[in-house]
């Protein structure tokens, strides 16, 4: 009888504990409610908290840091050659958001790869390769480590995580986007078709010359020695190999006749292409540039001529196949932001002019 009274009062005090928990968090909002909605993520108190921490927005809850955003900013800036202390105020705010709007985008690709990443190996030599091409835009190690301490990276070991970190999130946006950018023949014909002119071998020339650098030299001299040798060519006292060898200053033509090869308007620069293919054959002519002066000659021309689809296939189909990739890859992180857009808090307050 006694266990029984004794259960019956366990009874009456668990269904009390449970009406009083029902009323607190259900019915009138009370101390056990109001911390319980205190400790979530998108609570007052704790965007607050993430706000005093620095973070300047939420992916899935996960913070992107002032200290992220700041170093993500650089770099955009840093690969287009520019500096953010050189920007106005308000330019260096449109970077800011450029790049978070980046940030946020591969904090998404970084879950969702992270979650496949079994699936998606990055070997060691992929790593390699990938450093390798990053050293090749400087012009010595010393200065690749500079630079990248000053982006806060200041081990090899953590680069080959970040390299390794993008290179699979690269290869996860690929398989998601690999059936939309496949080119079949018809597309590729077509934008051959299309795009014929473009695609055309451009008017070629076989050119020589004679240079003299007016950089710290006198201009109306070097003018003056390639009259000289002008008109020596036109006397034909001396040929052009003969003078060529004897005065130009160009070393990489010099022993050879001057002989520039074929060339295309586009591997030259603009003031000497401009002149050069305006040029009648074989009438050497003078002219100035921005380096010097030059004795020059149009020795054959070849005008431009189409290329046919077999001729430039190869071409079409990796320009296909690259607007391709653009245009998915693009469409994918938009359909990315768009599933997840409500797991995505940005704190405009906390992103500095």
């Amino acid at each position: 009888m006694r266990h029984t009274k004794g259960f019956v009062i366990r009874i009456f005090l668990f269904s009390v504990l449970l009406i009083y928990l029902g009323a607190d968090l259900y019915v009138f909002n009370g101390p056990l409610r109001k911390r319980i909605q205190r400790g979530l993520p998108d609570s007052p108190e704790s965007i607050a908290a993430a706000k005093s921490q620095g973070v300047v927005a939420r992916v899935l809850h996960l913070p992107i840091l002032a200290t992220q955003l700041e170093r993500a900013t650089k770099e955009r800036l840093w690969l287009r050659g520019k500096k953010l202390e050189d920007l106005p105020p308000q330019q260096r705010r449109v970077e800011r958001l450029a790049a978070l709007e980046d940030l946020i985008d591969h904090q998404l690709l970084r879950i969702k790869t992270k979650h496949n990443a079994t699936e998606l190996p990055v070997a060691e030599a992929e790593v390699d390769n990938a450093l390798k091409l990053l050293a090749a835009r400087f012009e010595s190690r010393d200065a690749m480590q500079k630079e990248l301490a000053a982006e806060g990276i200041d081990s090899e070991k953590e680069l080959r995580l970040r390299i390794g970190g993008r290179l699979q999130q690269q290869k996860y946006v690929e398989s998601r986007i690999a059936p939309q950018i496949a080119v079949t023949e018809e597309e590729a014909r077509a934008w051959h078709e299309a795009h014929a002119k473009e695609l055309a071998r451009p008017e070629r020339i076989e050119a020589r010359h004679i240079f003299l650098s007016t950089l710290g030299n006198d201009p109306t001299a070097a003018r003056a020695t390639l009259q000289k040798a002008l008109d020596q060519l036109i006397a034909k006292t001396k040929d052009f190999p003969a003078l060529a060898a004897e005065l130009s200053g160009d070393p990489r033509t010099k022993a050879a006749g001057g002989n520039l090869g074929w060339l295309t308007q586009d591997r030259l620069p603009a003031d000497f292409a401009a002149p050069l293919f305006a040029l009648p054959l074989n009438r050497p002519t003078l002219m100035r540039t921005k380096l010097g002066w030059h004795l020059a000659e149009v020795t054959a021309r070849k005008p431009a001529e189409p290329r046919s689809f077999e001729e430039s296939r190869t071409e079409v189909m990796a320009a296909l196949e690259a607007v391709k990739r653009r245009d998915a890859t693009r469409e994918y992180r938009q359909a990315l932001r768009a599933k997840e857009g409500r797991y995505i808090e940005i704190f405009a307050d906390m992103i500095p002019e």
